[in-house]
């Protein structure tokens, strides 16, 4: 593995506490194979595992539809719950999806 345990530990106690909150059994199993197929991949996992997490989440919703936020969601909660900026969101979420397209 790539990414530190502790990276990955950390990004998956995130979404975790975003499902558990936000999230349904399906979009939370698919989050989980997502970090996993990160956390495989040759690209490194570097910075917040926040961010990490924004933007798997990020992606799942949006996944099949034009990218328009979170369902039920502010673009600034989703902020705040993760502790990252949108901009960072958006990178993050670009990296996941071409991680997931292979």
């Amino acid at each position: 593995m790539n990414a530190p345990d502790f990276q990955t530990d950390v990004c998956r106690d995130h979404l975790d506490r975003f499902f558990a909150s936000h999230g349904d059994a399906k979009k939370q199993k698919a989050a989980a194979k997502a970090l996993r197929v990160l956390a495989a991949g040759d690209e490194p996992m570097r910075c917040k595992p926040e961010g990490w997490a924004a933007g798997i989440v990020y992606v799942l919703a949006n996944r099949d539809r034009r990218a328009c936020g979170v369902p039920r969601m502010l673009n600034a909660e989703f902020e705040e719950f993760f502790g990252v900026t949108m901009s960072t969101v958006y990178k993050r979420a670009a990296q996941v999806d071409r991680a997931l397209e292979i």
